[in-house]
């Protein structure tokens, strides 16, 4: 039986979306993305505790949608796999780094906010024909 890695989150940006170019002529697009849970404690007090997710995605057409439209404080949905990848620091320590990856042909990315209303509220809406008239609908 093969096995299955998705992760799904909502949350909000905690800077604009950093990109950089790869030796292979593509884009990566790096995302903060923190996501907050709240509840009242055994004497009534509210806690909250927030936790700092990296996103990083490689599919291109979701890269340009989260460099256009999501800044600082957005709200978005995304869709990937986990990840955790290892690497040397500067003093030659071992460091590993658990990320959310959108590759190339998975992955989701959804924007919540209204605060754009010119922005697409789902990246698959950047590849939607053009709308029809309203004479053209056959029923």
């Amino acid at each position: 039986m093969s096995g299955l890695n998705k992760v799904q989150l909502i949350g909000r940006l905690g800077a604009d979306p950093e990109a950089r170019s790869l030796n292979n002529g593509g884009e990566v697009v790096n995302l903060r993305l923190a996501t907050s849970e709240t509840w009242k404690d055994r004497d009534g007090n509210r806690q909250e505790r927030t936790e700092w997710h990296q996103v990083v995605i490689f599919n291109e057409g979701l890269g340009k949608v989260a460099k256009s439209y999501l800044r600082k404080g957005s709200q978005c949905f995304i869709e990937g796999a986990l990840q955790t990848r290892k690497w040397t620091d500067n003093q030659g320590n071992d460091k590993y780094s658990t990320e959310i990856v959108i590759q190339r042909f998975r992955g989701e990315l959804v924007l919540l906010d209204t605060k754009n209303s010119a922005a697409p509220t789902d990246a698959r809406e950047m590849n939607a024909p053009a709308e029809l008239e309203d004479d053209t609908i056959p029923f």
